[in-house]
């Protein structure tokens, strides 16, 4: 295991000297500055672990190198202990509130220097731990997500792919019949269409650029997710719109907006399964509900009757491919519509509806706040 690196900062040699030599003692590694502006070059050069640093210095005081330090994001997580000859409240007080972890009073005692150098050290190395563990979860979150959309991308297009050649051979084989190669044809569209929503779906899941935003009239919105729901799953049953939130206009990405809420459409209208068409009743319902102190935000409720939540999926509904679904070529809408709405600013759930069926709510933020 590597020594820890400590930078000993002060215009005093002797403390420096007196400094140096205990905790190399306990087999730390320490670097020396008698300045504070040769401190920020030190520290720019190798950063340290932890600094001990003399508030009562020339030129350039403690107080202002730790403002440095923590003005960069690249130093403000280095600890920096104070060494000060203030012994009042007010100035260990002030040596705190500029970011300082703990202090230390001249005169030095060694001993106890070492015992809150040590202590900070373990402070250091837990949270390195703990960075580390964040990082390694957070590569295991994206190679299981990655391992699920890549099965589900070969398990899909090698059934749509089936489809499709089935229906050339139908094609090849009635070709004479011209009635039977017109219904054949469009069951082949209706494939080739399916590939191509994959493919489309999948290029929005890993576009990182943010949305460009314009205001615009909810109405209008939920009038246009309908719409697209139902022009690209042909499906004529209207959906029901109670919009409690009336004349307001959202600061939203339109596109989006209205293919997330499309997708939503087509998780209701699928959780019905063989129902005839017109026992699919869906209901489009918004609200404006408080969040926090002073914000609100707008909910846009998809709800249905079907089947419900399987309780086998609940806790991986929004994972890619993940459906209860028996229908070639769905199962990453619930996906796709979350990452877009979290792109906005907001969120996707799914949970159950009392009665039967489910609501799948979208969240999305009424005030945006900007950066100053």
């Amino acid at each position: 295991m590597a020594a820890s690196k400590i930078l000993v900062v002060d215009d005093q040699p002797i403390n420096v000297q007196l400094l140096k030599r205990k905790l190399e003692r306990e087999g730390m590694s320490v670097a020396t500055a008698f300045s504070g502006r040769e401190a920020l070059d030190l520290v720019a050069a190798d950063k340290p672990d932890l600094i001990l640093l003399d508030v009562m210095m020339p030129d350039m005081d403690g107080i202002e190198v730790c403002q440095r330090l923590q003005a960069d994001p690249e130093t403000k997580v280095i600890p920096v202990i104070f060494i000060t000859a203030r012994t009042s409240k007010e100035g260990k007080i002030e040596g705190l509130g500029v970011g300082a972890v703990d202090y230390i009073t001249k005169p030095i005692d060694l001993d106890e220097t070492l015992a809150r150098v040590q202590t900070q050290l373990r402070f250091v190395t837990m949270n390195r731990e703990l960075v580390e563990l964040q990082r390694r979860l957070g590569e295991s979150r994206r190679a299981a997500t990655i391992g699920a959309v890549t099965q589900g991308i070969a398990h899909n297009l090698n059934n749509l792919l089936g489809v499709v050649i089935g229906y050339v051979d139908l094609i090849k084989a009635y070709h004479e019949k011209p009635e039977l190669v017109r219904k054949n044809a469009q069951h082949l569209e209706d494939a080739v269409n399916r590939i191509v929503a994959i493919i489309k779906q999948l290029t929005n899941l890993v576009v990182k650029n943010k949305p460009l935003l314009g205001r615009t009239p909810l109405a209008q919105l939920l009038e246009g997710s309908v719409r697209r729901y139902q022009a690209e799953h042909r499906i004529d049953q209207p959906v029901t719109i109670e919009n409690a939130a009336g004349d307001l206009a959202i600061e939203t990405n339109a596109e989006v907006f209205e293919d997330s809420v499309a997708k939503l459409l087509i998780n209701a209208w699928e959780s019905y399964h063989d129902a005839p068409d017109d026992q699919r009743r869906i209901t489009l319902r918004t609200e404006v509900a408080p969040h926090g102190e002073e914000d609100h935000v707008l909910l846009v409720h998809v709800e249905d009757r079907g089947q419900g939540i399987d309780a086998e999926i609940t806790d991986h509904a929004f994972e890619p491919f993940i459906s209860s679904k028996h229908t070639v070529g769905v199962g990453m809408g619930l996906t796709v519509a979350r990452h877009s709405v979290r792109n906005l600013g907001g969120e996707v759930t799914l949970a159950a509806r009392e009665g039967g069926g489910a609501v799948a709510t979208l969240r999305h933020p009424l005030e945006r706040k900007t950066k100053h």
